[in-house]
């Protein structure tokens, strides 16, 4: 098993940028492709970006891409997600994910969670 932690949320004004952080522990890091994915209230759960296990293979759902950017250290058991330009409606608990299955990094059944951290984006 891994657990995951997340941080680096918080309330930042529209046009500001985030950093967000998924630390892992357990079992190899690497084995783990890793996503993030989000949840605004009255929504559904939201892929945001995923990262194969070398760092090498990147995907963004349609909100993230040109905004946002997925990177991970294997060295440092950690997965980050860099948020520039953000927008009102960006406002959602963000997620981290890892899957040590073979699967398209977007698929949203990841088989491990984090407990999430809120980002708030006001106007």
């Amino acid at each position: 098993q891994v657990q995951l932690v997340e941080s680096g949320g918080g309330l930042v004004q529209a046009g500001g940028s985030l950093r967000l952080s998924c630390a892992a522990s357990g079992r190899t890091f690497s084995s783990y492709a890793m996503g993030w994915f989000r949840q605004a209230p009255g929504k559904e759960r939201e892929f945001v970006a995923g990262i194969s296990r070398s760092g090498t293979v990147t995907s963004y759902g349609d909100s993230a891409k040109g905004r946002f950017t997925i990177s991970r250290d294997n060295t440092k058991n950690t997965v980050y997600l860099q948020m520039n330009t953000l927008k009102p409606e960006d406002t959602a608990v963000y997620y981290c994910a890892a899957d040590s299955r073979v699967r398209g990094l977007a698929q949203p059944d990841y088989e491990y969670w984090g407990q999430g951290t809120q980002v708030t984006v006001s106007s």
